[in-house]
Formats: structure tokens, C-alpha cells, sequence
């Protein structure tokens, strides 16, 4: 049997039969988390954003989640930016100006999928005026960044 698969059962028995060790790890972790969020480590804020978003260890709070996302993109984490925008729209309805917000600082932080959502809202003019030109910009921001999605945007809008 594969030594990895071992690892993996016995850890699932541990957790069954001792799940306060399990969750005492758990709850420190999210208390060292708070910590150095608190402290304005965007990785951090993310890392407890997903922790809220998913659920391991914590009751699952796509609100605090976002909040966590929120701090980390204000901290400078583009990746915190984009899935404040999805965990936000867990919560209320989607909204394409903040969204917009969003986008537009993850894109500027280096994050491809934020530079493609921007490209997607100009080409559909939600939330900014309709602009094929824009779009075709972002499409390519991400396309250079390695994002697939955005090289098919952009190989699609180029034909128009």
C-alpha cells in the first residue's frame, strides 16, 4: 500500500477519535492567523478568509470571510482582491462597481483572473461604458500573465 495513503488514513482516524486535538490545532492556528493579520500581513488575511470561505475548523462565515479577503486586498494581496469579489457575492448580490474596485486592484497587483474580469465587465459594459477596446487591453494584460481564459478572450475579441 502506498505510504501516502497510510499517512492519509491514519490521520483521518486520529481526527475521528481525538477531534479536539484536531480542532485545538485548528483554533490555534486561526488565533496566530488573527494575530499577524492584525499586524497587516495580507497573507495571513487571506489565509483566514479561506479558512472562513470553506469552513475547516471554523463554522463556515462567508461574511467574515470577507472581511478577510477585503483586509488582505487593502493590504496589497491581488489574489485577496479577486476572491473578495466571489465570497462577496456568496453573501449579497452582486454588484458590478465593486466589483470593478475589486478587479481593477487585483489587476494592478499583478493578478491575471482580476485583469480578465476587467476585461469581461468593459466588454459587456458592467458597471464602466462598453468598451471592446478596453476589454482587448485587459484580455491581453492577462493572456501575457498566463492566464488562459484571458488569451481566448483576447484571440476572440481580436477577430471582431
Amino acid at each position: 500500500m502506498n505510504l501516502r495513503y497510510l499517512l492519509l488514513i491514519s490521520i483521518l482516524v486520529m481526527a475521528c477519535v481525538f477531534p479536539s486535538l484536531v480542532l485545538a490545532d485548528e483554533s490555534q492556528e486561526v488565533a496566530e492567523l488573527s494575530a499577524r493579520c492584525d499586524q497587516g500581513d495580507a497573507g495571513a488575511c487571506a489565509h483566514l478568509g479561506l479558512i472562513y470561505d470553506l469552513g475547516p475548523g471554523v463554522a463556515g462565515d462567508f461574511r467574515r470571510a470577507v472581511e478577510f479577503f477585503r483586509k488582505s486586498c487593502d493590504e496589497g494581496d491581488a489574489s485577496g482582491c479577486i476572491k473578495h469579489v466571489f465570497t462577496n457575492s456568496k453573501v449579497v448580490k452582486q454588484n458590478s462597481f465593486q466589483a470593478l474596485e475589486f478587479y481593477r486592484k487585483g489587476c494592478d497587483g499583478g493578478s491575471p483572473m482580476g485583469c480578465n474580469n476587467l476585461g469581461v465587465l468593459y466588454e459587456y459594459g458592467k458597471g464602466v461604458k462598453q468598451s471592446d477596446t478596453d476589454a482587448f487591453s485587459y484580455y491581453g494584460i492577462a493572456c501575457n500573465l498566463k492566464n488562459a481564459k484571458g488569451c481566448e478572450n483576447y484571440a476572440r475579441i481580436k477577430t471582431r
